[in-house]
Order: structure tokens, then sequence, then C-alpha cells
């Protein structure tokens, strides 16, 4: 195995000490231009990499930030939303040479692991945590720990908490409103997503809120998990019942997918019997026949913006430039495909 290069081989080339090569790749204002140029280029030459561990000694930081997940690990890297969460998390971690840990816990009882590992390792700067249900108390330790955290989506409780999301309650209007006044339907059920996390209560507020603004008498809701087999398992449940819904709202893609299955199979038709819509555009809404009528939801830069976020409160920056607006809402676009009734790709920006 070649022996890899050191600072003390960087120096020697250079005719420096350790400690000036060190300053000089720091950029220390003590070392000559002339010097950091030629220790930089030496460096380079040699093939030298710094050492993570002992820049993060020197300057009491991990370089690091964690992703806190606190679902079993077969939930975290199933779904396409924490793929794009991790890449925009990357991609600003990069940036700032630092690296993504995920921590989470297969073992859904004990949800606190996920929290407890980062929080006593010492391993993150801070962390960022997506997907807790909204009665996790680990969540409210957490942020009140010292530790730097920033969440991604919504909390209500807990106003004063840095956060990153999308306003899923309006969103979800915005789908119902396409439906009642383009397509004319009227008699609508909402599959909703799992009831104890925030996201799936605001989608099945927008639905019934939306509802009641159009008059609608004919609505109904089925509690779903946000699996295929959950979304197909609802259609089975309300085939046969007269009268037939007429559109039909899901809390995500992979839902509808999976009702669609039901549908066809019973000769439903998609969108002339009944329109379909989803929630996400992570994928899956593109490659269905017909297409999914959905909504974007930005994940990879909610998770970018979250890291970004969370440096500046690594470095004490305040959280905005005003200092008092710790949620940053992302808008989302209405994506309008074959199951609505409507051509395929047709986006509408989302107030």
């Amino acid at each position: 195995m070649p022996k890899s290069v050191t600072l003390k081989d960087v120096a020697a080339k250079v005719g420096v000490t350790s400690a000036a090569a060190s300053m000089a790749l720091s950029g220390h204002e003590r070392i000559s231009e002339k010097t950091r140029a030629a220790v930089k280029r030496a460096a380079d030459e040699l093939g030298y990499v710094p050492s993570s561990a002992g820049r993060a000694l020197r300057s009491q930081r991990a370089d690091a930030v964690a992703l806190i997940v606190p679902n079993s690990s077969t939930h975290v890297f199933g779904h396409l939303y924490f793929m794009h969460v991790l890449t925009g998390m990357s991609t600003a971690a990069n940036a700032h040479d630092a690296q993504v840990i995920v921590s989470t816990n297969a073992d859904t009882s004990s949800g606190g692991v996920a929290y407890e590992r980062v929080m006593r390792s010492r391993t993150a700067d801070g962390a960022i945590v997506t997907s807790a249900a909204i009665d996790d108390d680990h969540v409210q330790a957490l942020v009140a720990s010292g530790l730097p955290v920033v969440l991604i989506g919504n909390y209500p409780h807990l106003e004063r908490a840095v956060s990153v999301g999308i306003d899923d309650v309006a969103a979800t209007e915005r789908l119902v409103e396409h439906l009642v006044t383009v397509h004319g339907r009227r008699r609508l059920l909402h599959v909703t997503g799992t009831l104890d996390h925030q996201t799936g209560i605001d989608r099945r507020d927008g639905f019934l809120r939306a509802a009641n603004t159009h008059g609608l008498a004919e609505v109904a809701v089925i509690e779903g998990d946000l699996s295929e087999a959950s979304g197909a398992a609802a259609m089975e449940q309300i085939l046969g019942e007269q009268p037939a819904h007429d559109g039909i709202v899901f809390a995500n893609d992979d839902m509808a997918v999976g009702g669609l299955r039901v549908l066809r199979r019973a000769g439903v038709r998609v969108p002339e019997d009944v329109s379909v819509v989803g929630f996400d555009d992570f994928g899956l809404a593109r490659v269905t026949t017909p297409g999914i009528t959905t909504v974007r939801v930005p994940a990879e830069e909610m998770g970018r913006i979250a890291t970004e976020r969370l440096f500046g409160l690594v470095d004490g920056r305040p959280t905005d430039a005003d200092g008092d607006a710790p949620h940053t809402e992302l808008p989302v676009e209405v994506v309008l495909r074959g199951s609505c009734g409507c051509d395929d790709d047709a986006e509408q920006p989302t107030p």
C-alpha cells in the first residue's frame, strides 16, 4: 500500500515548517501570499488530503450535519422523498466541506434512539429532522437542547423553531379547486396520509376546506398510510358504492398508483368515469397510464435550504435577514396530467 502523504511531506518540499505549511493551507494572514501559493501547489502535486478529524479538533467542529428520521430504515430508504432530501442536503454540505450523517432507528418503538445518537455523540454540528410524528416529544427536546436544529415540514406547536416546508393545505385546496371548476367533479373522496403526521392532517384539512368552499355535499375521507397497498385497499372499499365518486384526491402519488391499478382492473375508466389526483411528483406520477395530476413538492430544494439555514445557525447567524422569521415556505406547482382529464405536463404555479 502506498504511503499516504503527510503535512510534513508538503512542508519539506517547500522548505518550511509543518506549522507554517498548516497555516498556509488555512489561508492564515501571517504567511505571505508567495508561501501560501507554494504550499498549496506542493500539496496539489503530492496529492495531500488534509485530515478532516484534525480540522474538526482544531476548530471544535465535527464538519458534519445529521439528518434525523425517526422511522424505520425501510421507510427511509424505500421512499423517493428521502432520496431527494438527501441529495439537497449533500449539495449544501459539500459546498461547506462537510458530510451528511443519517440517524434513524429500525425499531419504531424506541424512536428516541435516532435523536440521542446525535445529541450525545457530538458527531454532528447540527441536525435536520424530517417526518416526525406530531406527538414525538423528542423533537421539542432536541430543539431545546441547544444543538442547532432545522425542521423540514410544518410544526405549528413549535412556532419559534427554524423550519422549511410547503403549504400542504393550500396546495390540496388547489387540486380540489381544479377538479370542481375545470372538470365539474362534485362527489369527491380523499384518501389521507397518516394522520399522526402534520402533513397528513394538513392535506386532509385542505381537502375539507375546499369542499366546504364549493358547497360539496357528497364528500368522504378514508385514512391511508401513504403506501400503494393502502391506496388499492381504499379503492376496493368504495367499489360498488352508489352514487360513485367522480373525483379522488390521494394524499400522495404512491397511493394513487395503487388506486389506479384497482380501478383499471374493475373496469372504471380514468378520467372518463372518475378523475384522480395525487401529491409529490417524485417520479411515479409520470410513468403511469394515464399520467397522474399531482403537486410537485420541491423536496431536494427543501433539503438544500434547510442545510444552508443549519450552517447559518452553526455559525451563529440570525435565522434570516431580520432575525424574526424562523419558517421558510417554498412554492409548489400543480402538474396537470391525464388522470384528471387534462393534457399531460401542464404546470400551474400554486400561490
